[in-house]
């Protein structure tokens, strides 16, 4: 009996020249989920690959070995195409830059959670919320310097002190002035992410296509931006209404409800510039194949049709104490 016990807690650890990691399914499942595979699916091939090694005698295989088996459990049981996918993901570790990426859209049409998800997936580890940058800032400017901090996007209006011409909007014209103050944060934040070399996603409202000058970081990181949409209006007040139920009422349904045209307009917008600027507006209609739709947007953009080599990148499935192990560090205060 003693013997099976000690079979059942035998662990391969995975290895490289200096360091040892013990094999692990969680892990592995979130880097095959980026081919796009279900998570169960993900997680029943992690378990197949640890059957595998644990079948051998050995007690540790390296980062290469591993790979390998990876690939033909891969091939073997859901087909040649997740396979080719898995190793243009692996390219993503071998990168020679950072990779940022910029999720907008109005308000709730879930880039939080596409945010959160997609992190996931990537394996990256920050996620900063435009809603924290603007927090960070209000705690910085008093109301009389930089009113348009002071009030939601949708109604930043109320905070215009120059006057308009008849024909302007005050609620655009009232978020474009939010939008492009925080803008400033947003700027700040992805040239600390360039300084340190980190992946990272930057999500919310006032990412709005040209309002940072992406072009200016284009030597130093990949930036990919997206804009997410909801096209059903009631689909949108639906999210509202989960909001309501998942904070326990701290983001009351009807507030949002009495501002819906208003968030509305900011949506379309949003729209109207990211096709100007030709950055992907993504619907938002299933977490799944909106994550999925965005992913392959990033391996086309970032890796290539073709990928590139990844024999050498970084161990995956290896288990860490880190916060690379796979959990999201959403940081609210970034500057």
């Amino acid at each position: 009996m003693a013997k099976k016990r000690k079979s059942n807690n035998r662990r391969i650890i995975i290895k490289d020249d200096k360091h040892g990691l013990p094999y692990s399914k969680g892990l592995m499942a979130s880097s095959i989920m980026a081919t796009g595979l279900p998570p169960s699916q993900s997680y029943q091939v992690a378990k197949k690959i640890e059957d595998q090694l644990l079948s051998g005698r050995k007690n540790s295989v390296t980062i290469q070995e591993l790979r390998r088996v990876t690939l033909d459990v891969i091939r073997n049981s859901v087909g040649n195409k997740y396979a080719e996918k898995f190793q243009q993901w692996q390219a993503l570790s071998k990168l020679d830059k950072p990779l940022i990426m910029l999720i907008g859209g109005t308000t709730g049409v879930g880039k939080s959670t596409i945010a959160s998800e997609t992190a996931h997936r990537l394996g990256i580890t920050r996620i900063i919320s435009t809603d924290g940058i603007r927090e960070v800032m209000r705690a910085i400017f008093s109301q009389e310097l930089m009113p348009a901090l002071y009030n939601s996007s949708f109604n930043a209006g109320k905070g215009l002190r120059i006057p308009m011409i008849k024909t302007a909007d005050p609620i655009i014209m009232g978020f474009r002035e939010q939008a492009s103050v925080v803008a400033v944060g947003v700027r700040a934040i992805i040239e600390r992410a360039i300084k340190e070399g980190t992946n990272q996603i930057v999500e919310g409202v006032h990412i709005v296509p040209g309002f940072v000058d992406l072009s200016t970081f284009s030597e130093d990181a990949f930036i990919i931006s997206f804009v997410v949409s909801v096209e059903d209006e009631n689909l949108h007040r639906s999210h509202f209404y989960i909001r309501e139920l998942e904070t326990e009422g701290f983001r009351p349904f009807e507030r949002y409800r009495a501002n819906f045209d208003n968030i509305r307009k900011i949506g379309e917008y949003i729209e109207v510039l990211a096709k100007d600027q030709h950055i992907p507006v993504i619907s938002s209609h299933n977490l799944d194949s909106t994550v999925s739709e965005i992913l392959e947007d990033v391996l086309s953009r970032v890796v290539g049709p073709k990928g590139r080599e990844s024999a050498d990148a970084s161990p995956v499935g290896a288990g860490s104490n880190s916060d690379q192990s796979g959990t999201n560090v959403v940081e609210e205060t970034p500057i």
